[in-house]
C-alpha cells in the first residue's frame, strides 16, 4: 500500500472541463486504461515534458501540436507507451488524434496525445479509435476520478488533489490528478499529471504559473533515477469562473501561482509514496550550500544510492552510507569538518564527526518510521536544496523484473 495515502481526496469539477473514460483492453483486462479531456472552446493550455532525448511519439507530436495553438482536447492511454516505435508512432499517434478530433468537431491540432507503458511496442490504433466514441459519449464534469485510474500502470492508487481559493472576490478551482510509480526522476519526473483551473489566464502566463510549480515539484522527486520517455504535465485553464488573471504578477497571480504549486506539490509526493515497492517517504533536505546546484547533487547522491535506500527499507541507521554518498557527490573541496547529517530530529554528525550524545537507538527510532528526513548541513553557504524520494524493497526488483510478463 502507497505510504500515507489511504483514499483519494473528493475531486472538485472545473467548470468547463469534461473527462470520459473507458476500458480499451490495450494492454489491461476489464479496466479503465483510455481517458478523454475536454476543455472549452477559448480556454489556454500550458505544458512540460520530458527531457529524455529518446522520447515517445505522443510527446514529439504534442509539443508540435501546442506550439501550433492552444489545444483543448487531451487524449491519454494507458499500457503502451508508443515510444521505440519510429515513424510508425508518429502516425499512429496522429491518427488516434484525428479521431477525436472527428468526433469533437475540431482539428487535429487541437489534440494532444499522451501515452504510457510498455516502450518498444506499436499502439493498438484500432482499439484506441474503437473505444473513443464511447470515452467521448462518457464526458462529465466529475469524471476526474475515473480519469485518475485511467492513467494508471504499476500505479497501486489513483492521485489527485483539488484546491480552492477566492480571487477577485469569485472563487476559482485548481484540480489535478497524476500517474507515476517507477521510472520516476526529475528533467519531468513513467509520470504524467493534468491540472486545470477555472481563471482565466493566458497562455505565456500559465506557462510561467506551471513551469515554476513543477520546479518545486515534479522536478524534485526521484524513485529509481531513470527519467521516462514519456514524461508530461498540462495546465488548462478554462476562464469560466470569471476571474482573470492577465499578468505573472500581483496578489491574483500568487494566489493561483500558490493553489497550482499546492497541486503539484501533493501530487509528486503522492507519486513518491507510491513507488513501486516503497515501503518509506524520505525527504532529503541539504542547507548551508555555496549555491543551489552543489545542494542539489549532493541531495541525489543520497537519494538515488542503492545502499542508502535499501538500509531505509531495513529501517537500519547505517549513517555510513549517507556520508560515502554525501562525499562522492561531487561538491568541489568538500571539506568534511564541516558537514553534519540527522536522521529526523536526531543529530548523527556533528561537523564531521558522530554526535557525541548519538545512540543506535535513537537513529533505529526514527528508521523505523513511515516517513522519514535525512538532513544535511554542508556549512558552505546559506543555499538550499530539498527532494523526495522511498526506500527500494523486494517489491521493487519484483515488479520491473515481471513488467512484462
Amino acid at each position: 500500500m502507497a505510504v500515507g495515502l489511504e483514499h483519494l481526496p473528493e475531486l472538485l469539477p472545473v467548470a468547463g472541463v469534461k473527462l470520459g473514460t473507458v476500458a480499451a483492453g490495450i494492454r489491461y483486462r476489464d479496466r479503465l486504461d483510455l481517458a478523454v479531456i475536454e476543455a472549452i472552446e477559448g480556454s489556454t493550455c500550458a505544458a512540460v515534458f520530458t527531457r529524455n532525448a529518446f522520447c515517445a511519439a505522443p510527446v514529439v507530436v504534442a509539443r508540435r501540436h501546442l506550439a501550433e495553438n492552444s489545444p483543448r482536447l487531451l487524449l491519454i492511454n494507458a499500457g503502451n507507451a508508443n515510444a521505440g516505435t519510429g515513424a510508425q508512432g508518429l502516425r499512429d499517434a496522429e491518427a488516434c488524434c484525428t479521431t477525436l478530433a472527428e468526433l469533437a468537431g475540431v482539428a487535429p491540432r487541437a489534440v494532444l496525445p499522451f501515452s504510457t507503458g510498455v516502450i518498444g511496442e506499436p499502439l493498438p490504433v484500432s482499439l484506441v479509435r474503437t473505444a473513443l466514441p464511447q470515452a467521448w459519449e462518457a464526458r462529465s464534469p466529475t469524471g476526474w476520478e475515473g480519469a485518475a485510474r485511467a492513467i494508471m500502470t504499476t500505479d497501486t492508487v489513483p492521485k489527485g488533489l483539488s484546491v480552492s481559493f477566492t480571487c477577485q472576490g469569485r472563487p476559482v478551482t485548481v484540480t489535478g490528478i497524476a500517474k507515476g510509480s517507477g521510472m520516476i526522476r526529475p528533467d519531468m519526473a513513467t509520470m504524467l499529471a493534468f491540472l486545470a483551473t477555472d481563471a482565466q489566464v493566458p497562455k505565456e502566463v500559465l506557462q510561467l504559473c506551471l513551469t515554476k510549480a513543477v520546479a518545486e515539484s515534479f522536478n524534485r522527486i526521484t524513485v529509481d533515477g531513470d527519467t521516462s520517455t514519456n514524461d508530461a504535465c498540462v495546465l488548462m485553464a478554462t476562464g469560466q469562473s470569471g476571474v482573470s488573471i492577465r499578468a505573472a504578477e500581483g496578489p491574483d497571480f500568487a494566489a493561483l501561482q500558490q493553489a497550482v504549486s499546492e497541486v503539484c506539490l501533493h501530487l509528486a509526493q503522492a507519486i513518491i509514496r507510491d513507488g513501486e515497492g516503497a515501503t518509506k517517504l524520505i525527504a532529503v533536505k541539504v542547507a548551508g550550500g555555496g549555491n543551489v546546484q552543489e545542494c542539489e547533487q549532493v541531495a541525489y547522491a543520497i537519494a538515488q544510492s542503492p545502499l542508502v535506500k535499501t538500509a531505509c527499507f531495513a529501517s537500519d541507521p547505517n549513517w555510513g552510507r549517507i556520508l560515502a554518498a554525501i562525499g562522492r557527490s561531487g561538491v568541489p573541496d568538500l571539506e568534511i569538518t564541516g558537514v553534519s547529517l540527522y536522521l529526523s530530529e536526531v543529530c548523527v554528525i556533528d561537523k564531521g564527526v558522530p554526535h557525541p550524545d548519538y545512540t543506535e537507538e535513537q537513529g533505529q527510532a526514527v528508521m523505523e518510521r513511515d516517513e522519514i528526513t535525512i538532513g544535511v548541513e554542508l556549512g558552505r553557504g546559506n543555499f538550499c536544496a530539498q527532494i523526495w524520494t522511498c526506500d527500494l524493497s523486494f517489491d521493487y526488483v519484483k515488479i520491473n523484473a515481471e513488467y512484462r510478463s
